[in-house]
Order: C-alpha cells, then sequence, then structure tokens
C-alpha cells in the first residue's frame, strides 16, 4: 500500500491538539495575569501528553516564561522521594546559582541534596538537614522559593508522570496548589490513566485536586482517522494512500506512539507486522498477569478486540467463577475494559493483536474451530448482522477449507444486504482462494467458477477496485464462450471497456463495440436491454452522436416489447441529453431521478445525481448543485457507492462550493473525498479542485497537491471533461510560480486541444487561463493563435459568458481595454462566483489605472481586498496590494501605507528602461554616471515590485506609468 520510504522516528507536527493547547495557553495567560493556575493533563500511554506540553513549554518560553520541568520516577511508594522537584531546583542552582535559595540551601539540601555541599557565601559547607525536620517549613520554604522566581519571571512548574510519584512529592504538589497559592506560576502535571488501577493512590489525589480553586483537567483522546493521515504524512514525507490510513488506524486507534512505531516498521506501513520492540512492550504488562488471565487473554485475543461474555465463555470452557477472576485480573491490568452490555474490549487493539500472534498453530485453528461452530449454534452472541462474516472468518482462520468455503459464499450474500460490497468483494475473493483447494467447489456452491468471477468483478467495482476488478475482468473473459453466451460475454466486454476508460487507459471503444455487436445479434429481452442501454450510456461519453444512436435504436425496440425493465428509461435519458435544450435536459433528469426512487433503486438515485448536480452547476444554480450533491452523497453512503459513482457527487458538491465562495465547506468536502480515496481517474476531478483551492490560498502542501492532480495528465487516456480543467491547473500553477516559459507550454498545448468546440463549458475556462498566460507574457503568437479558437466556442451561459468576456476584455486594444474589462466585471456579478470576480475586478484595476481613471482603480482594489479577505485567498490580496501600492493608492488593502512612488528622475529612467537602453546609455542620456543609473533601475524594480528590467517596462506600460509627464511625482495627477 505504501512504497519505499524514509521514515522518522517520530513526527514533527502537533496533530488533532490545537483545542488542548489553545486551553493551556489559557491556562498560562490567567497565571501571567496573578491568578494561581494548575492543570492536570491525563492521557494513556503513548497519547501525546508529552508531545503537547513540549508544543507549549516552546510557546511559553517565547512568551517570557521560565520552564522548571521535573519528573516522576517509576519507583513505586518507596522510590526516591520529591523526585521531580529535586530535578527542578536543579536546574534553578545551575541557572541562578546557590543565592536563588536565599541562605536555606541547607533546609533545601533535603530535596537536593549537593545544596549540602555548596557553601554559602564566607560561610562554611553545611551539614546535612536532620531528616525529622518539620515537613510543612520545608514546604514553605518550596512555596517561597517559587514565589520569588516567578514575582521575577511568569513561570511554569511542569511535573511529569504524576502516576508514578511517591506520597512526599504528591503532598507537595497538593500544598502547592491549596497553601501557597503562588502567583505568576502555572503547575502543569501529566499522568496516564491506564496506568490508574482501582486501587492506586493517585485517583483520591486526583479527586482531591479536582475540588481546588483554579485546577482544571485536560484529557488526551487518541486521534481521530485524520489525525493518523497527518501523523503518517509527516512521517513519510507524503500523503499516503486511503486504504494505508484506514488499516494502520484501525490497528493502532489513533495512538501517536502506536502510529510512529508502525510507521518506522519495515515493509508497507498497513501491512506491516509489529516490530519486535513494540510487541514486547505491548506484551509486557500481559506477562505480569496470572497464568489463567493469560489463558483467557488468549481465548479472548481469537475473539476480536471485542467479544461478549456469553461467547467468550461458550469458547473458554472454564467455570464461570474462574473465568471471572481472570477477567477480573485483565480489566484490573487495564488490558480490557469492561462494557455496560456485558461485553469486553481490548484497551488496544494492538495488544489484542500481539497476544492472538502468540497462539501456538494448534491453539490458534482450535480456539477458531471453536468460536465458529458457537456463533453457528448462538447467532445472538454477535452483534446483529455479523453472524455470517463471523463465521466465515473463524472456518478460515481454523483452516477447515470446505467450510470456509461456503461460509464466506453466504456471508459475501450478507454482505451485499447490506450494501457492504468492499466486504462482499473481500469475502468473494476468498471463495476464489479455496475454490482451487476444496475440489467439490461447484457442487457445494451451486455455481460455476465463472460466475464467481463475475460476482467478484462487479462487487470490486461498486467497493471502487478499478484495478482488480480489471484483472478479474480478463480471467472472466478467458473463461466465458462468445458462442455460446454472447450476452454474458458482452456484458464482460463493457465492464472492461468501461475499466479501462475509469483508470486512464485507454477509451474503451473497441470493447464497447465488440460488446454492441455481441449484444446486438441476440432476441430482444430484459438482459439484451440493459447490456445495450449501458453500452449506449458509456459510449457517448466518447462518442455522443453514437451513443445516442444506440439509445434510440434500444428505445425503439423496447417500445415493442414488454420485456423493457422501469428503469430502462432512466440510463436512456442520460445518454439522449441534447446540448441544445435550454436547460441541457435538467427536466427530464429530475423525471429519472423520481423514477428511480418509486422504484427503490438507490444506485439509480446517485447516477441521476451526478448528472443533476453537474448540470445545474453548468447553468450556474451553484447553490442547487451544491444542495443536490449533498442529498446524493448520502444516498451513495446508504447503497454503498460512496467510493464509485458517490465520488462524483461529493467532487460535484465541492465544486459547487467553491465557486460559492464557500472555501472553508469546499476544503471539508475535498478532506471527505481524500478518506474515501476515488480510484482511477475519478480522483481527477477532486484532486484538481483541492489543488486549485489550495493554490488559490497558498496553502501548505500546495506543490504535494498540484503533483497529485497533474500526475493525470501522464495517462494514456483522459476524457476532455478530466483534462481540460488539469492544462487550466497548469498554467495557474506556472503563473504562481512565476514560471513564463511552463505557462507559454500549457498555453500552446491548450491551444491546440482538438475537441473545445464540444466542450465550451470547459474550454472557457480554459481559454481565460491562456489570456491571462497572455496578459503575463504579452506573448504576441498566444494573442493570434487565442482569436480564432475562442471566435469557435458556443457561449450559451453565465460562467461561459464570463469568461469569453475576460477573453475579448485580454484582445481588445488599449483603447478598449477598459470599457472590456468593466463589461468582463459585470458579467461575474451576473454570475456570482467571488473569485473570478476578485481577478476580474484586478485586472480592471489595472486597466483603469492605465486610462488614469484613480477612483476607479481605488474602487476595485478595495472590493478585490474585500473579497480576497473573506475567502481568504492570500496570493489575490498580495496582488490587490502591490497595485494599490504601484499606484499610490493609500488604506485601500493591507499594502504598505505612504508606500513610496518613483520620483521623476526614476520616470526618466523607467522610460529609457522601456525603450530598451542599458544602464551605461540611460547615463549618457540623462548625464548621469553609470553607477547612479544603476541605482535607480535597482530602486524602480524594488518600487513596482517586479523580479527585472523587462518586467519593469512590461508593468509601465500595462499601467500607463509611460504616459505621464515627467514633472515632479506629487504634480501628477491619475496613477503614479
Amino acid at each position: 500500500m505504501l512504497g519505499a520510504v524514509t521514515v522518522r522516528a517520530a513526527s514533527t507536527v502537533l496533530v488533532g491538539r490545537q483545542d488542548e493547547l489553545g486551553m493551556l495557553r489559557a491556562a498560562f495567560d490567567r497565571a501571567r495575569s496573578g491568578e494561581p493556575t494548575t492543570v492536570l493533563v491525563g492521557g494513556e500511554a503513548g497519547v501525546g501528553k508529552t508531545r503537547l506540553l513540549d508544543e507549549f513549554g516552546a510557546l511559553a518560553t517565547a512568551a517570557g516564561a521560565r520552564m522548571l520541568v521535573g519528573q516522576c520516577l517509576e519507583l513505586g511508594e518507596a522510590g526516591l522521594p520529591f523526585a521531580p522537584f529535586a530535578a527542578a531546583l536543579r536546574e534553578v542552582l545551575r541557572r541562578d546559582g546557590p543565592g536563588a535559595f536565599d541562605g536555606y540551601e541547607a533546609e533545601f539540601a533535603r530535596l537536593l541534596p549537593e545544596l549540602a555541599r555548596v557553601p554559602a557565601a564566607g560561610a562554611a559547607p553545611a551539614g546535612p538537614i536532620p531528616s525529622d525536620a518539620p515537613r510543612g517549613y520545608l514546604f514553605d520554604l518550596v512555596g517561597e522559593l517559587f514565589h520569588r522566581l516567578a514575582a521575577a519571571q511568569p513561570m511554569v512548574l511542569l511535573i511529569e508522570d504524576l502516576h508514578w510519584a511517591d506520597r512526599s512529592t504528591r503532598d507537595l504538589i497538593g500544598f502547592l496548589v491549596r497553601a501557597t497559592r503562588t502567583a505568576r506560576m502555572l503547575l502543569v502535571c501529566t499522568y496516564r490513566t491506564d496506568e490508574l488501577h482501582r486501587g492506586h493512590p493517585l485517583r483520591p489525589f486526583l479527586a482531591e485536586l479536582d475540588r481546588a480553586r483554579g485546577v482544571e483537567r485536560v484529557d488526551l483522546a487518541r486521534l481521530g482517522r485524520d489525525g493518523t493521515a497527518a501523523i503518517l504524512t509527516d512521517l513519510l514525507g507524503g500523503e499516503q494512500s486511503a486504504r494505508a490510513v484506514d488499516d494502520i488506524h484501525e490497528r493502532t486507534q489513533g495512538n501517536p506512539f502506536f502510529i510512529e512505531e508502525l510507521a518506522a516498521a519495515s515493509g508497507p506501513v498497513g501491512c506491516a507486522t509489529l516490530p519486535d520492540t513494540l510487541r514486547d512492550l505491548l506484551l509486557a504488562r500481559v506477562d505480569r498477569l496470572p497464568d489463567a488471565a493469560q489463558r483467557v487473554l488468549r481465548v479472548a485475543a481469537a475473539g476480536g478486540t471485542r467479544i461478549a461474555h456469553q461467547l467468550l465463555a461458550e469458547v473458554a470452557r472454564l467455570p464461570e467463577h474462574e473465568l471471572e477472576d481472570a477477567l477480573r485480573a485483565a480489566v484490573a491490568a487495564q488490558l480490557v475494559v469492561a462494557g455496560p452490555d456485558g461485553d469486553y474490549e481490548f484497551r488496544h487493539a494492538l495488544v489484542r493483536e500481539a497476544v492472538h500472534d502468540e497462539l501456538l498453530p494448534g491453539e490458534h485453528a482450535r480456539l477458531h474451530a471453536r468460536y465458529a461452530a458457537a456463533i453457528e449454534a448462538q447467532p445472538h452472541l454477535v452483534v446483529a448482522g455479523r453472524a455470517p462474516a463471523e463465521i466465515a472468518h473463524h472456518w478460515h482462520a481454523a483452516h477447515d477449507h470446505p467450510r470456509a468455503l461456503v461460509t464466506a459464499r453466504a456471508a459475501a450474500e450478507a454482505a451485499a444486504d447490506r450494501y457492504a460490497y468492499a466486504e462482499r468483494s473481500r469475502l468473494l475473493e476468498r471463495v476464489l482462494a479455496l475454490w482451487e483447494v476444496v475440489p467439490d467447489a461447484a457442487d457445494r456452491l451451486g455455481m460455476d467458477h465463472l460466475a464467481v468471477l463475475e460476482q467478484t468483478q462487479e462487487a470490486a467495482t461498486i467497493a471502487g477496485d478499478y484495478g482488480r476488478a480489471l484483472t478479474l475482468t480478463r480471467a472472466a473473459l478467458d473463461e466465458v464462450d462468445d458462442a455460446a453466451q454472447p450476452l454474458r460475454a458482452a456484458r464482460l466486454l463493457y465492464r472492461r471497456g468501461r475499466l479501462l476508460t475509469l483508470l486512464g487507459k485507454s477509451d474503451g471503444t473497441a470493447e464497447l463495440h465488440a460488446a454492441y455487436r455481441l449484444a446486438a445479434g441476440v432476441p430482444d429481452g430484459p438482459e439484451r436491454f440493459r447490456v445495450l442501454a449501458d453500452v449506449a450510456a458509456f459510449l457517448a461519453r466518447i462518442d455522443p452522436e453514437e451513443g445516442a444512436r444506440i439509445a434510440d435504436e434500444v428505445l425503439a425496440s423496447a417500445h415493442a416489447s414488454a420485456a423493457a425493465g422501469p428503469l430502462l428509461p432512466l440510463k436512456l435519458t442520460l445518454v439522449r441529453r441534447r446540448d441544445g435544450l435550454a436547460d441541457l435536459g435538467l427536466a427530464d433528469l429530475h423525471r429519472a431521478e423520481e423514477a428511480a426512487r418509486r422504484a427503490g433503486e438507490g444506485w439509480a438515485v446517485v447516477s441521476a445525481l451526478v448528472y443533476v448536480s453537474d448540470v445545474l452547476f453548468e447553468l450556474g444554480r451553484y447553490a442547487e448543485s451544491a444542495e443536490a450533491a449533498e442529498s446524493g452523497v448520502g444516498e451513495a453512503r446508504r447503497v454503498g457507492v460512496s467510493r464509485s459513482t458517490g465520488a462524483y457527487l461529493l467532487s460535484n458538491r465541492a465544486e459547487a462550493l467553491l465557486a460559492l465562495g464557500s472555501w472553508d465547506d469546499a476544503e471539508a468536502v475535498c478532506a471527505e473525498a481524500a478518506r474515501i480515496d476515488p480510484p482511477g481517474v475519478t480522483a481527477s476531478h477532486w484532486l484538481q479542485l483541492r489543488a486549485r483551492l489550495r493554490l488559490a490560498r497558498a496553502r501548505p502542501g500546495t506543490q504535494e497537491a498540484l503533483g497529485r492532480a497533474l500526475a493525470f495528465l501522464a495517462k494514456p487516456y483522459l476524457h476532455p471533461h478530466q483534462r481540460l480543467p488539469l492544462i487550466e491547473l497548469e498554467m495557474e500553477a506556472a503563473l504562481a510560480a512565476g514560471d513564463r516559459p511552463e505557462a507559454l507550454r500549457a498555453a500552446a498545448v491548450a491551444l491546440t486541444e482538438r475537441r473545445l468546440p464540444e466542450h465550451p463549458r470547459y474550454a472557457w475556462p480554459l481559454l481565460a487561463a491562456v489570456a491571462r498566460v497572455l496578459r503575463a507574457t504579452g506573448e504576441p503568437d498566444v494573442a493570434a493563435r487565442l482569436a480564432p479558437v475562442a471566435a469557435g466556442l458556443a457561449v450559451r451561459f453565465p460562467a461561459e459568458r464570463a469568461y469569453a468576456a475576460e477573453v475579448a476584455a485580454t484582445l481588445a486594444g488599449r483603447d478598449g481595454e477598459l470599457p472590456a474589462w468593466r463589461a468582463a466585471v459585470e458579467a461575474w456579478r451576473v454570475d456570482g462566483q467571488p473569485y473570478p470576480l476578485g481577478r476580474a475586478l484586478l485586472a480592471l484595476a489595472e486597466a483603469a489605472a492605465a486610462a488614469g481613471e484613480r477612483d476607479e482603480v481605488s474602487a476595485a482594489v478595495t472590493e478585490v481586498a474585500g473579497i480576497a479577505g473573506r475567502l481568504g485567498a492570500t496570493p489575490l490580496a498580495d496582488c490587490a496590494a502591490t497595485l494599490a501600492r504601484r499606484v499610490g493608492l493609500r488604506g485601500a488593502t493591507r499594502g504598505r501605507p505612504g508606500a513610496d512612488l518613483l520620483t521623476s528622475r526614476e520616470q526618466e529612467v523607467l522610460r529609457l528602461v522601456a525603450e530598451g537602453h542599458s544602464n551605461s546609455r540611460i547615463a549618457e542620456r540623462l548625464f548621469i554616471s553609470p553607477k547612479t543609473a544603476s541605482v535607480h533601475v535597482s530602486r524602480i524594480i524594488a518600487k513596482l515590485d517586479v523580479t527585472n528590467r523587462g518586467e519593469a517596462a512590461a508593468l509601465a506600460h500595462r499601467l500607463g506609468l509611460l504616459d505621464r509627464a515627467t514633472t515632479t511625482a506629487d504634480a501628477v495627477p491619475g496613477p503614479r
């Protein structure tokens, strides 16, 4: 699942702890303002307490705090008293010297013995303090010391691993919390919740502290799935596949330490066996259990992470009191948690895995066979609906191949009833694997091998595992007899063609045409109609005329036959939409959606909503598009097609939210798409949307997102609706990076695309991006090629009209530029998308600057700044600020107030730079030294925020900076 990677041992990013970090910062602020505060940070081992405190410590230190850190030692009640305070005081001695103890070195020597060897100024070495000195006096001295230190500088005292604290340490902490009320000091204590068995002395101590004023708790939970993904991305240097993240999250249950350990293990992370060091750590507590408890724990491990008490009793076959005693020991050791419903759950899935791996081969088979038999006899012992899958799992683990075969098939059927197609696919793969070792497999299952292949292929496709589905299709085609079973072969050919297209390997037309030829020679019937309708629907994406012709043929045959199914018109409606219709066939699509709902076919509802949301977007009805897609996402989840057909709904929703300016919501939808990890070229849509969003916001991870999205351009086949937005993204990325040669290369590719006239929805944004390249480079060849391509495109809906207006404004001459950009801005106002409106306003401001319309420049730039601020579009805001500075606007944006303008001499120099003169020639013309000319050129480049003389000259022409008199800057009206 994951390739060869270089793995760091520990994550460098703080993941999923922003709320807890905020609580600590708030507590520090209270302490710094004079309110004594204590924070108790609890969480299981490895959950990230130290990582959180490291991050907080760095922030507190940067804010002027003094950090003192002490750690309790795993020595028990008889261990070293006051160990964490000794460590803290040792740091005080190292930094401040013995004078910090204000002459009480002898008393403090009870906590820090080396103080007995440090004489005060002019005094003899202090002797050891009597061990029977009053503790209250010592505690007062400690409190007073901390008070003095905190008075000089806000202080954070961090005591780690309080679960190992001795009684003296706990008493001193209690004294500091209750008695001293030291101002400007924050006391933070950490402890492991999984160490606190019922009789642990820390339990009552924490309960007492909870009643004290100024004490609050911070409980660190395990990370969610997104947190696991973030740690893996940091450790492995790149975003990991959803399957790998899911697997490692399931195994580690979001414990950061376990995640790091598995990531560091050899081999693909999701499949890695437990490292020996981690296995030993996990089993250490198990090894301390009584033998009887260890035996019961091994029995429970074979049953899974969670197991009902009655099922465990059936398999363990122990007297009730012995079983309960063993479980009580496991619960007390924090290895197992007792649930309210009479079940038991391993606190950590990896502990169960480690214990299960320790089973002997015979023990392993025997226990799993017992579980299978027990669940077969009493299915109610497991969660409702899970009995078939549990039985199949245990017979397979018991290596009883005949029973494993039959039960895997039964479990696959049960999974289909629950729309659990990924699980169905895995179970059918097991059937295929067992087929070879069970001689009478066909008789036992009542089906042939080809039927199993077909069902497995179908399940894999619906689950979104397109690569495996393609392999299974090839195997099935090798077995099918075209002459004897033409419709069966046609169905497989259709599936192969569709999969090849979805994987970007080819356009699939050869397979689709072969499927049509086979099905065309078969008498009418429901199966023939279904095959031909599917062929027509998919072929229409590649060859609309051919798809529509086949659809018309099928409809004519179906009307003359009573064998047509109720959903056949739905499929063909999706094929026979006509671009010439004012609503692109939206009314027909809504009728198809309703027909699917009445028929109870959830997959058909999802398919219809994919088209509905897509058409609504094209019509410019973005809010309705987002709503339709959202309703389809829920339906896709219900019927188990989230990763296949449902993936289109997620990206459609994200696209509509982007258009609406709801960028945070769009990011959340993209994150959801990342979690389901759509397969093949299906992923290109959401990936390019995410890359576009990150690019527009200049967010971390932009380059990685761009890389993943643009990698699809290397596919042998992409449909224009996938390819054209990616070429547009290439140009946007190149422009953002200032890579003009790459931008021009992508623009040249865009202008040679043959199918642009067929797809105006995608062609116009592409040409608008080419126009932006033209504005940035001034390349005349681009202008000459852009105009005829734009002239051949249809303009139908609001966004297309706005993009067309942008192109027209770019191609307009100097005299017509300003009114053309005004028209483009108004077109975007009609469409309603804020980000393209902001970009058009910025271009309008440049045109207005060149025309000397200073008030219009100010209004446009101010509006751009507002749009960019609402969207979080940092680069757009920066462009607005730069333009405002260049033309001398003050206060319109976040640009520098009172930014420098070009002086009269600099304007003269700029005019000569634009004419192509060198510094030496400029010096001759203006009667100055070459060095002075060079200084003027450098200042001009800095003030105009460009990188070289050529850009300065181009900008001067674009903004009209050369059309002004060369008098003093303050005497020149208009933009400067």
